[in-house]
């Protein structure tokens, strides 16, 4: 018998056939693949290390799988640390982000969770879904709570979790500013209104030197025109208490070309959030570009 992560393995009643328990199999304690396993079970939710017998078997679901990366891979591993090259999802982050600050290894919280090390590995690293039973534990084991864990508080200002023990104020080189500019999104443009100092939200784009974005006629950021503005976009991790931003400040212009403007029409990675009739261009040229990253001093 072999197997990869993501199979399931399925236990039948030996006389008539019938399954008698089912999980996902996700863990792997040999290179080839062989026994034992560690299987999340359909009914309980419970990880626990597998010696199949005869009675089992495992469902490949009919789709050929790669070769099993070797980060997935448990055999004689100790779990201090992520050991796991998958892409984390948000849950994973924050557990690892709560078992850290614990100064807690893999181990020790799995075995306060009662849960395989090469699951919550895999959960720290890789996007998946453990059930609720599974997470109420981890949130036990780690001294947090169920909705932290789920990343509750959503509709609150980011920034709210504790400051790394270490932190590092990193500035960041011109190339690598346009880099996080050109991811684009949601950036916040800040200038002067007839009513004093503004800042307002805007969906971005990022062409020829300049910060594009959409409004509407007589709009308060319409203003903005022949103004010198700053721009700035910024992302927070919450979970790993890091973060990043990026300042534009250059003059803001419209954009009166009709060809540039149906260029930017043409590149726009979506529609402004906001609605309404936007369909003016205006521009901030990069006069002058910075950026800052906080991490922890042991990564930079």
């Amino acid at each position: 018998m072999y197997a990869h992560v993501g199979d399931r393995l399925v236990v039948e009643s030996p006389s008539t056939g019938v399954t008698r328990r089912d999980g996902e199999i996700v863990g792997l304690h040999h290179d080839d693949g062989t026994p034992p396993y560690d299987v999340r079970w359909s009914d309980t939710g419970d990880v626990t290390l597998v010696f199949p017998g005869p009675d089992a078997h495992v469902d490949r679901l009919g789709e050929p799988r790669r070769s099993m990366p070797q980060a997935t891979r448990t055999a004689g591993r100790t779990h201090h640390g992520s050991v796991y090259g998958g892409d984390a999802g948000d849950v994973g982050r924050r557990l690892a982000a709560a078992r850290r600050r614990k100064g807690l290894s893999i181990e020790a919280v799995a075995e306060r969770a009662r849960m395989a090390p090469g699951y919550l590995s895999y959960l720290e690293t890789h996007t998946a879904d453990p059930g609720s039973g599974t997470l109420v534990r981890l949130a036990d084991a780690l001294g947090t709570t169920y909705g932290a864990l789920q990343g509750g508080g959503t509709d609150r200002p980011p920034g709210r979790g504790s400051a790394l023990r270490d932190p590092h104020l990193l500035g960041l080189g011109e190339e690598e500013c346009r880099g996080l500019l050109s991811t684009h999104g949601v950036g916040r443009i800040a200038f002067t209104s007839e009513h004093g100092p503004a800042v307002f939200p805007v969906n971005y784009e990022v062409t020829d030197g300049a910060v594009a974005f959409r409004t509407a006629p007589g709009s308060t950021t319409a203003s903005a025109v022949d103004q010198r503005v700053a721009f700035e976009v910024d992302q927070v991790d919450d979970a790993m208490s890091q973060g990043w931003s990026v300042l534009v400040v250059g003059r803001c212009r419209a954009v009166t070309d009709p060809v540039e403007a149906e260029r930017l029409d043409e590149a726009a990675h979506t529609r402004p959030w906001a609605g309404g009739r936007r369909i003016d261009w205006l521009a901030v040229d990069m006069e002058h570009l910075t950026g800052r990253r906080i991490t922890s001093a042991a990564e930079s």
